[in-house]
This record gives C-alpha cells, sequence and structure tokens, in this order.
C-alpha cells in the first residue's frame, strides 16, 4: 500500500501534454515479478501518478520452472492524466526467460522496448519455450528496441559480499530489475528498501542482499552510459512522467479485495452491527478473507469454514443471532453455496454474498478474469428467489459497492449479492480515502417488545420487510427454517394460496428496492445518441476510454455504465429506447444483453470476450465502428 497527501491540483498541464506509459514486468512464476510490480506501483503512486494495474499470474501453485505456461506477468499503466485501464500495449517489457519473451513480446507495440535477461537463454530454457533459435540473435524481434543484459550475472555480482547461495541469490533478480525500472521513470528507491528492511527484519542479511542488488539495478542505469531520449528514441531511456491532476485529499492504492473488505467494514459500523465473515478459500476471492481478519478492533469476527456450504450457514446463523453475516466466493463456490442462498431469502435474513467471478465452468481458469456468473447471480438458485445484485465497476468503486450491498441487506432483510472479478480483486488504483463523517448511516432495529396485536415474525413494514428478532428475545419466539413459511404468521403453511402470496411478496420485496436507488446516468454521451455502449463490471475503463476516443474522433455514442443489475433503475427503460443501436460489450456470451432484451425489449447486440484477459480499449473502439458502420 502507498499512502500519500496531496494538497493541490497537480498535473502535467494541458490535455494535449497528459502522456501514460505502460509497463509489463514478466518472469517464471518464482522470479517473482508480481511483488515487483507491487513494488513499483508503490513508487508510482507516491510519484503521484494516476494508474491502474493487471497482475496476470499462472493457475499452479508451481508451474515447472521456465514453461510457457508458468509465466507470470504484472503490467501497469500509468500517467499524468486519467488512467482507467491497465493498457493495450505495453511500452516496455522486462522478460526474465525465454518463456516471459515468448508469451509477451507479441503484445508489445512496435517500436516499443523490450528489455531481457541474456543470462536465461541457454539452450535449456530455448528448448522449454519451444524456440527454434535466440530470438536476442536470430533478428526476429526487429520490429522492437531489443536491450540485453545478464540480469543474472549481474545480480550474482551485487550480492556476491553477503554469501548467499547461487539459488538465494538469483532471488534477488528482481530486486535489481526493479532498480533498473525505478531509475528508468526516476522513481524513489526508499519506499521499497524500507519495505524490504521490515518484511526480512529477522533475515537481514537476505534484506541487506536485496537492497544491493536493488540499488546496483539502479546504478546500472545511471552508469552505463545507454540512455535515450525517451521511449522513443535510445535503447535505455529515462521518463519522466508529470503527477496526474487530483483534487486535495490523502490517497493509497487500493485493490477490489482490499476495497470490498474496507466497504464491507463501514458498512457494519453505519448499520451498528457486528459483522460475521464465513469463508472458504478459493482464488480469487481469498483474499477479502486474509484483509477482514486483520480488522478485528472494528468488530469483525472471521472464520475459515471447512467448505463453502459450511461457511454460508454459518454466516446466516450469524445474521439470525442479529450480526451481518457475509460471505465470499467465486463461481464453482457460489454454485455450492446455492441452497443455502435459498434459506436466506425464505428466512428472510440480511446477508451480503461477494462473487469474485473467474474464468468457467467447473474449476475452469481459477486466476483469469471473465463475467460469466451474472446468470448464476440473478437467477441461479433453486425456485422463484430473487436476490439483488450489484456489480462492482473498479477497485475503488467496489468499496461503494459494499456499502450499498449492506444497506440494502439490512433495510430490506434479504441476501445481496455483490459482482467483481478476478481483474478488479487483484487489480491496484489510487483511490482517495473518503471523509466517513460524509458516509450517511442506516441504524438497524431489532424488535424487542410484544407489538400490539401480538407476533408477526413475517408482519411487513412498507420496504415489505420483516422484523428482525434475535433469538431469545424474551416472548418473541418464532420459527425459522427452509419450509415455506405462514403469511405474517411465519409457521409452516403448505397451502397453495398461501405459497402464491410469499412468493410474489418475496419477488416484490426485491424489486421494491429500486425505489431506493438512483436513476442510471450516463456516463458519457447524451440520451438519443445513435449508438449505446452498456456495460457493467470491469468492463468500464475500456468502454469509457473506446467511446471517449471514438466521439472525438466525431462519433455520435453514449456510454451507459449499470452497476444494480437487479432489480435496474427504474429509468433505464426509456433511456435504453431513446438510442438507435445499443452493443453490449461484457466478457461471457451475452448474459447482460439477454437480461436487457428480456426486461425492455431493446436490440441489444451482443460484443463478447470469453480469453481469461480483459477487453482492450482498441476491441471495444472497434466494435463501435462496426456497429456505426
Amino acid at each position: 500500500m502507498a499512502t500519500a497527501l496531496k494538497q493541490d491540483d497537480q498535473g502535467g498541464g494541458p490535455a494535449g501534454n497528459a502522456e501514460n506509459v505502460v509497463v509489463r514486468f514478466a518472469g517464471d512464476s518464482g522470479d517473482g515479478m508480481q511483488l515487483t510490480g507491487g513494488q513499483f506501483t508503490l513508487s508510482t503512486a507516491l510519484a503521484g501518478n494516476d494508474l491502474a494495474t493487471f497482475p496476470d499470474f499462472p493457475a499452479e501453485i508451481r508451474a515447472p520452472q521456465g514453461t510457457l505456461f508458468g509465466v507470470s506477468a504484472f503490467q501497469i499503466n500509468f500517467g499524468s492524466r486519467v488512467i482507467e485501464t491497465a493498457g493495450d500495449q505495453p511500452d516496455v517489457l522486462i522478460a526474465m526467460n525465454p518463456a516471459a519473451l515468448k508469451t509477451n513480446v507479441q503484445e508489445v507495440r512496435p517500436g516499443g522496448l523490450v528489455i531481457a535477461d541474456e543470462g536465461e537463454f541457454g539452450k535449456r530454457n530455448l528448448d522449454k519455450a519451444h524456440y527454434d533459435s535466440n530470438p536476442l540473435e536470430d533478428g526476429s524481434l526487429a520490429k522492437w528496441k531489443l536491450l540485453k543484459l545478464n540480469i543474472s550475472q549481474l545480480t550474482l555480482d551485487a550480492v556476491k559480499p553477503f554469501g548467499l547461495g547461487n539459488k538465494e541469490a538469483l532471488r534477488c533478480k528482481n530486486m535489481w530489475t526493479l532498480g533498473l525500472a525505478l531509475w528508468m521513470f526516476e522513481r524513489e528507491r526508499e519506499p521499497v528498501i524500507k519495505w524490504l528492511k521490515e518484511k526480512f527484519a529477522k533475515l537481514p542479511e537476505i534484506a541487506n542482499a536485496n537492497i544491493a542488488a536493488l540499488n546496483a539495478g539502479h546504478a546500472y542505469g545511471e552508469t552505463a552510459e545507454i540512455s535515450g531520449d525517451g521511449l522513443g528514441g535510445g535503447h535505455l531511456p529515462t521518463h519522466r512522467i508529470k503527477a496526474a491532476p487530483a483534487t486535495p485529499g490523502v490517497y493509497r492504492t487500493v485493490t477490489g479485495a482490499e476495497a470490498i473488505s474496507q466497504g464491507l467494514v463501514a458498512g457494519a459500523q453505519l448499520a451498528g452491527l457486528p459483522m460475521f465473515f464465513g469463508g472458504y478459500p478459493i482464488t480469487p476471492a481469498s483474499a477479502i478473507l486474509h484483509h477482514l481478519s486483520r480488522l478485528k478492533e472494528f468488530g469483525v469476527t472471521t472464520f475459515q469454514a471447512e467448505d463453502e456450504i459450511a461457511a454460508i450457514t454459518a454466516a446466516i446463523g450469524a445474521s439470525y443471532a442479529g450480526s451481518l453475516g457475509i460471505t465470499s466466493s467465486s463461481g464453482p463456490g457460489i454454485a455450492l453455496k446455492g441452497e443455502a442462498m435459498g434459506l436466506a431469502i425464505m428466512t428472510e435474513l440480511p446477508l451480503v454474498i461477494v462473487n469474485s467471478q473467474r474464468g468457467g465452468p467447473s474449476t475452469g481458469l481459477p486466476t483469469k478474469t471473465e463475467q460469466s456468473d451474472l446468470y448464476q447471480a440473478v437467477f441461479g438458485r433453486n425456485g422463484d428467489a430473487p436476490m439483488p445484485v450489484i456489480a462492482a465497476r473498479s477497485p475503488g468503486d467496489a468499496f461503494e459497492c459494499a456499502i450499498e450491498a449492506v444497506r440494502i441487506a439490512v433495510q430490506y432483510m434479504t441476501p445481496v449479492m455483490l459482482l467483481t472479478d478476478g481483474y478488479i480483486a487483484n487489480a491496484a488504483e489510487p483511490w482517495k480515502i473518503p471523509d466517513v463523517n460524509t458516509l450517511e448511516p442506516f441504524p438497524v432495529s431489532f424488535q424487542e417488545t410484544m407489538p400490539e396485536g401480538g407476533l408477526m415474525p413475517y408482519g411487513r413494514d412498507e420496504k415489505l420487510a420483516r422484523p428482525w428478532i434475535k433469538p431469545g428475545t424474551p416472548e418473541l419466539m418464532h420459527r425459522i427454517g427452509g419450509i415455506e413459511k405462514g403469511l405474517n404468521t411465519g409457521h409452516i403453511d403448505y397451502g397453495p394460496a398461501n405459497h402464491q402470496a410469499m412468493t410474489e411478496i418475496r419477488r416484490d420485496k426485491v424489486l421494491g428496492v429500486a425505489d431506493s436507488i438512483a436513476d442510471q446516468e450516463l456516463a458519457y454521451g447524451k440520451p438519443g445518441a445513435k449508438l449505446a455502449v452498456v456495460g457493467w463490471g470491469s468492463t468500464f475503463g475500456p468502454i469509457h476510454q473506446a467511446v471517449l476516443r471514438a466521439s472525438e474522433a466525431g462519433a455520435d455514442v453514449s456510454h451507459v455504465h449499470i452497476r444494480n443489475i437487479w432489480p435496474m433503475p427504474k429509468n433505464l427503460g426509456d433511456l435504453l429506447k431513446s438510442f438507435d443501436r445499443i452493443i453490449v460489450p461484457e466478457m461471457n456470451t451475452g448474459q447482460l444483453k439477454t437480461i436487457l432484451r428480456d426486461q425492455f425489449l431493446v436490440d441489444a447486440k451482443p460484443v463478447n470476450k470469453v480469453s481469461g484477459q480483459p477487453f482492450t480499449i482498441g476491441e471495444v473502439e472497434a466494435a463501435i465502428q462496426e456497429a456505426l458502420a
């Protein structure tokens, strides 16, 4: 995490002078690329740049070293303007071995810079990467600027005084590489040095070796006389990017998992409730459990259950007892939780379910991003089991969405699903820490006395929410469970008329959530444009940038981004019908498109991508051009 205080608007001046750079670190899954990228992100945030990151790592715990499917990469887009995506094409690729080069180099923009550790380009590693010849020597990289450095040997030389074995010494390669990258973009080393000293406080020789490697990489850039005139010039440029404009305040880097955790805690505090989180480890949702386990001082209890079903049923039990029950998972775990979600719907208890989506079906692509759980979120339970669904669009937005999910859950006595995905969960961006005094409380009240006319555990308020009664409250004993409840009384009732009435009440209660959410606004453009690009979730960044580019080129196009997936804002249908054409880019085979067609009878056209990678700006821009052709 990087935290910085910004006193004034600061930045690169006029929009025409604003710029950005995309850097990708790539290597073996044991080369520490995620750590390197994370520390470069920290230094970049402290320099005042806006940024977005994309960690991309293999699903295998430790794939065979040097293989194509074991490559781990970390991409960061940073600049002196608003940054909303991790970038379409890297300007700089740092490849630690042949496999990293082969799997990433084709995405580097023509004329971009490729830095390769030539010490790893021996025959064995070339064979593992299926190279017939050494690409550093055969001219196949001619359309990029190539800088060959023996990073492995330079690292060994730098850490030799510390007496490490060869294997341990080579683990410092990532710090040498980071030092070089910090020099290239005029970043400070002090935050990284401080972090290394804290991380290896009990292993000072390891800390000192890594610091020596960091300094050596930085010094190499200073002394090797290979600098040029910027990214368009010599082999290894220094390139200073001015700070991005920002409103005054305290900022920190935040990932989606961190923002959700903070938002859930804030929501519980605003509701005046202790929080119980029941979870089970699964990629990429596990980070939420990790973050919440460190927040006990805010009345948070975390429980790592033996399986997904135990995690959600424990959370339901906590809600029954008067706490805010929370659980989280990814698609496979959400499937396991399905029956218990129905229990929460039948018992009408507040519950927040976080789904960090990943590629599917089944185990699918555990570390890759996708948006293919939308049907599951809206429809994926047995019986008519409606549930409000909210989707975050970015790491920072996840904080607000988490608070909103808590508000709906406690005010309407219903489970709520909050959708993110692997990209949002792992990616980082600068986030202005909100003034907690500006957050509007929504305190919960429990029924504690016998009402006039007798106890009605399934009586309703104006939101159709039933009363919340803690077990053990004198004279207020009532039935709980998954069998159909009698109207008002909550007694077991199999009667056809009763089931009809209760099913309609549960439906109307969830649809009534639309009364307390904001009208749908345009993210860009105006109603009645020739084309609307409609999105949800993490597609916001590439869609927004593509719409801006298309508009600047003269296209009549607007951007609609939906946060409340179910129920949808009341004005959304009329808004969509005002556009001549609608396209819906989403990382699935057309799930939101189908819901929009069903709900509003609009001719929405799909733009689908299910590669495990997020949309690029260029892909959405091409879809806009095709739709308007």
